[in-house]
């Protein structure tokens, strides 16, 4: 019996491929991870590299925060310090108006995180 429908999945493959990145940014998978840019995997190299160098004590990618209204806020990378401090790491290459938006309910709700945008 044939299938006259697909179901939401396909239809998302569907329209996802070989659509272009909003940013146009290009995918890299380093260590089995998938980062959304170039730069961001450069920073997870940096930030591997310090680790083994002991500049750092360790670090996590994508930690994930609520904001208000259930919205997600997922920065790049959570690094915990050589002394200890912790604070969180957004690699931008443009910051959108979504993201400043984020960026300012994540300011406003969690104020004892430390968040460090790069460029």
């Amino acid at each position: 019996m044939k299938q006259d429908h697909m179901s939401i999945d396909e239809y998302k493959k569907l329209c996802a491929a070989g659509k272009p990145s909003k940013m146009h940014n290009k995918k890299v998978t380093i260590d089995g991870i998938t980062f959304d840019s170039l730069a961001e995997s450069r920073r997870y190299d940096e930030l591997k590299l310090m680790l083994h160098s002991g500049e750092i004590r360790g670090f996590g990618c994508q930690p994930s925060f609520t904001l208000y209204a259930g919205i997600r806020y997922r920065p790049d990378f959570l690094v915990c310090g050589k002394n200890g401090r912790i604070w969180l790491e957004d690699v931008k290459g443009y910051a959108t108006d979504i993201f400043r938006l984020k960026e300012k309910q994540f300011r406003a709700k969690y104020p004892g995180f430390e968040l460090r945008i790069l460029k």
